[in-house]
């Protein structure tokens, strides 16, 4: 008789809490894979994630009461979890992001980790976030909160234990039968035959974190717009910073960098209009910028000036020869 991964009475009830939960949360990033002909648990987590042994995600996730490669039944409904991506908008907190995703403002610091971020730190307008899918884990009989970290995390350390004791707002290590744990996994990504799965079922492809690769690559490049600035290479730093403010992916603090290094370059350019053109977009991401007064030159200084109090007239002057000479010198220092 062939065997069928079946729900249990009371993982059927989790499972549809899952269901339940996933749609509150996480709107229609939740995905439902309906089991074919041919099809194990292995196959499908091969197919959405390209790893096979993903499986166990899918066991958790769906409430199932066995693994290992079991035969399921046809035309079972499976959630496919996975991580998300979320853009920071303008005045977002780490907190009001972790209410939005996991329902709690204290479980923000599984998002600031992911993204190798600091709580002391808000999110920067416009940075896109990995957001770690909190996969749910009904405890079995033998269960340890530290079985539970090496099941998803590889290992059952003590970093990894104290975080799901974290994250579930837990007192002790201590674990009971049936109870549900929150694992937060930031790893769980979709593959490229996944995402183009889900395309196809739905017509739109999840993320897949390309704007937050593309705003790492940017964050790399800036140290050489600012060495550019820094050797008196101005003409070059223009080029460079105008092709970065062309991606359309920027942050707002790598707006307000590129932006304020355009500032100086332009006055040695001679074009103050458009130092307090930039200086001016800087400070309108960053009202509270300023600019060392002993490192900067006194026609940068002024063109910066001009831009915070906003004198219409700046964006129709040139600077003096003399201006150009003291940016130059300034950079040089």
């Amino acid at each position: 008789m062939k065997r069928v991964l079946a729900l249990s009475g009371f993982a059927a009830v989790a499972a549809a809490l899952v269901l339940v939960f996933a749609g509150q949360v996480r709107g229609d990033e939740a995905y439902q894979h309906v089991v074919r002909e041919g099809e194990t648990l292995a196959s499908i987590a091969e197919r959405y994630y390209g790893d096979p042994r993903r499986e166990n995600v899918l066991v958790a996730e769906n409430g199932l009461t066995a693994g290992g490669g079991a035969p399921i039944e046809v035309g079972l409904r499976l959630l496919v979890p996975h991580v998300t991506y979320h853009r920071v908008e303008e005045g977002q907190t780490w907190s009001a992001i972790a209410r939005r995703f996991y329902g709690d403002p204290r479980r923000s610091f599984v998002i600031v980790e992911a993204n190798d971020a600091s709580q002391s730190e808000q999110p920067a307008e416009g940075t896109e976030l990995l957001i770690p899918y909190p996969l749910r884990h009904v405890t079995g009989q033998s269960d340890t909160l530290q079985r539970v970290a090496k099941a998803y995390y590889g290992n059952g350390g003590r970093d990894e234990t104290r975080r799901l004791r974290r994250f579930n707002d837990l007192r002790t290590n201590r674990i009971a039968r049936g109870q549900i744990i929150l694992v937060p996994v930031e790893d769980l990504k979709l593959s490229d035959e996944g995402r183009a799965a889900i395309e196809e079922f739905t017509g739109r492809a999840p993320a897949a974190g390309e704007m937050r690769a593309r705003q790492a690559e940017i964050d790399e490049e800036l140290p050489g717009l600012l060495e550019h600035v820094r050797r008196g290479r101005f003409t070059e730093a223009v080029q460079l910073g105008n092709r970065l403010l062309g991606a359309q992916v920027l942050t707002g603090n790598q707006i307000v960098t590129i932006q304020r290094e355009l500032g100086t370059a332009y006055v040695a350019l001679g074009r103050v209009d458009l130092a307090v053109d930039a200086f001016r977009e800087a400070l309108q991401r960053q009202p509270d910028l300023q600019l060392d007064t002993v490192r900067t030159s006194p026609p940068v200084m002024r063109a910066f000036q001009r831009a915070k109090e906003g004198d219409g007239r700046a964006s129709r002057m040139q600077a003096q020869p003399e201006d150009a000479g003291a940016a130059e010198d300034d950079a040089e220092e």
